[in-house]
């Protein structure tokens, strides 16, 4: 009989935990809808910015008549510029209550504008449904949110990654090494662990400029630390182990046994760490945006949407903040519960 590798018995753990496996499904389904964003967005415009203040905080499920308006301006976009960006608007839009037919135009009525106008020319009358209702300007709630969601799972990504970096090298160091050198790593570690989180990404953010690809810098920055304290306590441990101590004795050079055969065996606790980070830096992005200090508009945001409204809360139109409010609080629960069921996966003691 084959016997079955760490990797394997690991994931057939997690797929046996079903919280833990839902999470994962549902964190893919939100990368595919976050990917596919501008293709299933019913406003594909670069942020779903297309305003129309006469449509603000509309109820969900609103359906509303447009006369669109071929504009002269045609702008040619790659193809990756418009499935990631978005397509610049080709017509122009104009919300409108009822219409009647000419021969060569059309005789409308402005939405909740008593007052009869003409337009002589090409023309094409649609019908739109917002399914989650607009925002204070009029937008389309939902693909707002969908673009947002863009936003979340990016500074996530890029955070991690960056705290990866920055920790595994470190920690690895430290641990290795020990002496002198794990010293001044962990003072460093123990100044930067003793500031706020919060506080230190305000700072950062501050120094960088307000902007989305500072978020990204701010948030990787401050997440590093913890990574490099659980890389340092694995690697004290490996390194007292048979198979390093044999790298040793055959006077390998110390970046060979660090990296091709400390770092191998503490993927499993890295991969736990990323999932709750990733939690971490999705709430702190919401923070920072909420706060006016991290993706600036017109870039939608889910802690953005929930900032523009969160003042509707005590009146009818509540679901304006409250729907983006659970979106978030869905993503960091799924990454949490998918930390727990991977910590339990990659639990050496209970695949021996």
């Amino acid at each position: 009989m084959k016997s079955a590798s760490l990797n394997r018995l690991a994931w057939q753990k997690l797929k046996k935990n079903r919280l833990s496996f839902f999470a994962l499904c549902y964190i893919l389904l939100v990368v595919l809808i976050a990917l596919f964003a501008v293709v299933i967005s019913p406003d594909s415009s670069p942020n779903a910015n297309e305003m129309h203040i006469e449509l603000a905080a509309q109820k969900p499920l609103t359906k509303i008549l447009f006369l669109e308006i071929p504009k002269n301006k045609d702008i040619k976009l790659s193809f990756m510029e418009s499935f990631f960006l978005g397509n610049p608007l080709v017509v122009r839009r104009v919300p409108i209550d009822s219409f009647k037919l000419l021969e060569r135009g059309v005789i409308y009525f402005p939405y909740k504008f008593n007052m009869e106008q003409k337009y002589i020319g090409e023309y094409k009358i649609a019908e739109q449904t917002f399914w989650l209702g607009t925002d204070r300007y009029g937008r389309d709630l939902l693909s707002r949110m969908l673009y947002g969601i863009r936003i979340s799972l990016s500074v996530g990504f890029i955070a991690v990654f960056i705290s990866l970096i920055i920790g595994i090298i470190l920690g690895l160091f430290a641990g290795y090494f020990r002496g002198r050198i794990d010293d001044i790593i962990m003072w460093f570690v123990n100044v930067i662990w003793s500031i706020p989180t919060l506080l230190m990404v305000i700072a950062i953010t501050l120094a960088l400029g307000k902007g989305f690809w500072q978020v990204f810098v701010a948030v990787g920055l401050t997440m590093w630390v913890e990574v490099a304290r659980i890389v340092r306590g694995q690697v004290l441990v490996i390194r007292e182990l048979e198979f390093v101590e044999a790298g040793i004795a055959l006077a390998y050079k110390p970046y060979r046994i660090i990296f091709k055969h400390i770092l191998p065996n503490i993927i499993g606790p890295l991969i736990v760490i990323s999932a709750a980070n990733f939690a971490a830096a999705i709430l702190i992005e919401a923070g920072l945006s909420f706060l006016g200090i991290g993706a600036q508009p017109p870039i939608p945001s889910l802690g953005g949407i929930i900032k523009d409204h969160y003042s509707y809360i005590i009146m009818d139109k509540a679901y304006l903040a409250i729907i983006p409010g659970l979106l978030i609080m869905s993503l960091v629960l799924a990454f949490m519960f998918l930390g727990n069921g991977l910590r339990d996966a990659f639990d050496v003691r209970d695949n021996i």
